[in-house]
Parts: C-alpha cells; sequence; structure tokens
C-alpha cells in the first residue's frame, strides 16, 4: 500500500487517480499509523508552505514521514511536498519550519522581464544525473507541467536530479538514496508524467 498523505491540501484526488490508472494500491491517508503500516510515501501539496507544514504537524503526520524515510521507505515528494523537505520558505515571510531533510531554502522567483510569476503551464526538465530511476526512459529536455512561485535552492548541488530554466536555472527535482521529489505535477504531465509515476511504482 502506499501512502498518500491528505493534510486537507487539494490536488490529492488527481495524483491518486493519476496512480490508480497505473495499478497502483494507493490509499488517502491522514492518520500517523496509516503511514507507519505503508510501504511508500507520496507527500503532494498546492498552496502555501506554512499551512502545508503546518497541517501535517496538526495532525501529527511528521514524525511517522520522518520515520518512514529513516527506513528507507520509497518516498515521492510533488510541488510543495518537495519544497517541505527544506528548512525554510522565504514565502509570506514563512515561520514555519520545514522537515529539513536536506540543507536548503525555498526562494520566490526573481522579478525579471519577460517571467511572468508563478510560473504556470509548460517547460523542460534537463536531466543531470542519469542514473536516477525516477527519470528512466525519460529524455532530456522532455516537457512537463509546473504551478509555482517559488522552489528549493539545496546546499548540496549533487542531490539535483533535473533543473529547469525559469529565467534562472533552477533545480526542479532532487533524488538522494530512497527520497525523490519533483516541483513539477506529474499527474498533469500526460504521457512524461504518467511514465515518471510508473518509475516510482517500479522503485517500490
Amino acid at each position: 500500500m502506499i501512502a498518500l498523505i491528505d493534510y486537507g491540501s487539494g490536488n490529492l484526488r488527481s495524483v491518486e487517480k493519476a496512480f490508480r490508472k497505473l495499478g497502483a494500491d494507493i490509499q488517502l491517508v491522514s492518520q500517523p499509523d496509516s503511514i507507519s503500516q505503508a510501504e511508500a510515501i507520496v507527500l503532494p501539496g498546492v498552496g502555501a508552505f506554512d499551512d502545508c507544514l503546518g497541517a501535517i504537524r496538526h495532525q501529527k503526520l511528521e514524525q511517522p514521514i520522518l520515520q518512514s524515510i529513516s527506513q528507507g521507505k520509497p518516498f515521492l515528494g510533488i510541488c510543495v511536498g518537495y519544497q517541505a523537505l527544506f528548512e525554510k520558505s522565504q514565502e509570506f515571510n514563512s515561520a514555519e519550519p520545514g522537515l529539513g531533510i536536506f540543507k536548503g531554502i525555498v526562494k520566490r522567483f526573481p522579478e525579471l522581464p519577460g517571467i511572468k510569476i508563478p510560473q504556470i503551464g509548460w517547460n523542460q526538465i534537463s536531466i543531470q544525473n542519469p542514473h536516477c530511476p525516477l527519470f528512466k526512459g525519460i529524455k532530456s529536455g522532455s516537457y512537463v507541467y509546473f504551478v509555482h512561485s517559488y522552489y528549493p535552492e539545496p546546499s548540496d548541488s549533487s542531490i539535483a536530479g533535473t533543473y529547469t530554466d525559469y529565467g534562472i536555472n533552477y533545480t526542479s527535482s532532487v533524488w538522494k538514496d530512497n527520497i525523490f521529489a519533483v516541483q513539477f505535477h506529474p499527474e498533469k504531465s500526460q504521457q512524461v508524467g504518467l511514465q515518471i509515476l510508473k518509475n516510482f511504482l517500479d522503485i517500490i
């Protein structure tokens, strides 16, 4: 069973439907015990960084998530679920700390000519680590779907899975051991996105 973390965010159903289309046993989970029983964890997210982390802590989900990761269970973070892995965010002068799995902060896109914030729509991913199993069968330069104003800046560049150019070249996904996380929405990225989710199932 894959635990799809339900902390009150939207967008859960589209992620759930995409995994079910691939034949996955995925369940919406909002209780700590259910996370502990899962074989893998998916943390999706839309909205504000503080709202995400505050809700996770209010529902007492933080420790089960961290424990599952430390036990080596495959973890996939999507959008804000990716940003949550870092230490803190600059969004709205955020006061809520991140999960702190990776060192680094979440920054807002700089104001640049011709660059609209948020980034909404299709953009390319440049694959940095060809050994990352999440991107098996995915060509560098493939298009995926983004909706965000903020992006993580990891302190350790070696965890970068992909980069994306949006006025700046930023880290649009990371990979380390059993932890995979992406800024884009695979569930909205058509065949490329479904292949990425299938690769995650193969990892499990």
